[in-house]
């Protein structure tokens, strides 16, 4: 699979994403479900804690996608939704970490939303991803 940035602006990638790419090549994909911070049996964590959400609901997304023998870096489009975008932003960097030392940069969506399916959740991301 071949992956060419597309980026008519820079802004975006000082915040860990391409505007979009170009995918070439690709094998299979995979659709993830929305993945939040709860463990193994569903149950949420990291009550008011979006540093925490964010870093469980990454781990359960790698989760899935090494289920399917992937990685982050077959990531190819993620959606954020978050019940406050703002606290969210303040904590992007724990994305940009997990993305950036695999040198990937999938387009992104940030939305805010007034609740996710359980009420103590903050933060879910959605994944598609290829081979």
């Amino acid at each position: 699979m071949n992956r060419t940035p597309v980026n008519p602006w820079p802004w975006s990638l000082r915040l860990g994403y391409n505007q979009a790419e170009i995918v070439e090549g690709m094998g299979r994909q995979l659709i993830c479900a929305g993945q939040t911070a709860v463990d193994g049996e569903g149950n949420p964590r990291h009550a008011a804690d979006m540093r925490g959400q964010i870093e469980l609901s990454l781990n359960n997304l790698e989760v899935v996608l090494a289920e399917a023998r992937m990685t982050l870096a077959n990531v190819i489009q993620v959606k954020v939704y978050t019940t406050d975008v703002d606290e969210a932003l303040k904590n992007f960097d724990v994305l940009g970490v997990r993305f950036g030392r695999l040198d990937a940069a999938p387009p992104m969506t940030l939305l805010g939303v007034s609740r996710l399916a359980l009420p103590p959740l903050m933060f879910e991301i959605e994944a598609i991803a290829a081979d």
